[in-house]
């Protein structure tokens, strides 16, 4: 299978952020008014012409730095099978904070693409303590059920810091070369947060080879600036109405940014 970043010069994921699912604080007990939304992001970035979508559950905050309980499992494997029905471009799952095993299930029963893996190989502190990556059984549990499923892994995630002394370079060359990721991450410091394009350089030149991605801040103003030394965006904030990460996803802003991409 012919992989997602190898299908286009420069890929635009748009990221479907799920309204908060059975289980979490925030959960209204409409299931499918939540689904309903989803489908018109979906569908917005379809139309504005992104090439493929990420879907998380956004807003299950708190998040767990363990795995998900089997009623997001539910809930997000219904999102995704709606999401799958109403379009046709790729689609992949980030389980959030890092259940990465939870994600290749999804992936597995709604023909997804690929997952985002927000600590995959080293050590984070996070909002939600000390994360650790589980490369080893990531990757077995992939060939196991979803072998085709690619996986893109941040390097020094969002809303995170790195345990220890490591700099970028080593932690993006040993999530390639030793977690064996699809493709690095490479992102601010929070939601919506502009990337740093030195840390992008710096990555791109420990790892000369590898698909890298932007994982946050990407706006039509700053867009070109990432797109000489990255493969591609995954983006949310930016490609709502407003550009206000709690407004539905506006197609005309996807278009204006797909335009800039080429």
């Amino acid at each position: 299978m012919k992989s997602l970043l190898a299908s286009h010069p420069k890929t635009l994921i748009g990221v479907v952020h799920l309204r908060p699912l059975p289980g979490s604080p925030r959960w209204q007990g409409n299931l499918e008014a939540a689904l309903e939304l989803a489908v018109k992001d979906a569908e917005a970035y379809e139309r504005g012409g992104a090439h493929a979508l990420f879907v998380e559950n956004f807003g299950d905050v708190p998040f767990t730095k363990t795995s998900v309980g089997p009623e997001t499992v539910a809930a997000m494997t219904a999102a995704g099978r709606a999401v799958r029905q109403a379009v046709k471009l790729p689609i992949g799952f980030n389980v959030l904070r890092n259940d990465a095993r939870a994600a290749l299930a999804i992936c597995a029963a709604c023909s997804g693409s690929f997952i985002r893996v927000n600590v995959h190989t080293g050590a984070m502190l996070t909002d939600q303590g000390l994360i650790e990556g589980d490369a080893y059984h990531t990757l077995r549990f992939r060939a196991a059920i979803c072998p085709g499923t690619e996986i893109f892994a941040d390097v020094h995630v969002k809303h995170a810091v790195p345990l220890g002394d490591w700099n970028i370079e080593d932690s993006a060359r040993d999530t390639m070369e030793r977690g064996l990721a699809d493709a690095l991450i490479v992102s601010g410091s929070g939601t919506g947060m502009a990337t740093d394009v030195a840390d992008v350089q710096r990555v791109r030149s420990a790892c000369p080879r590898a698909k890298i991605l932007l994982g946050s801040g990407v706006t039509l103003e700053n867009a070109r600036d990432y797109l000489n030394v990255a493969d591609g965006l995954i983006v949310g904030t930016s490609l709502k109405l407003g550009g206000k990460l709690a407004n539905p996803v506006d197609s005309k802003r996807v278009a204006e940014l797909v335009k800039a991409m080429r």
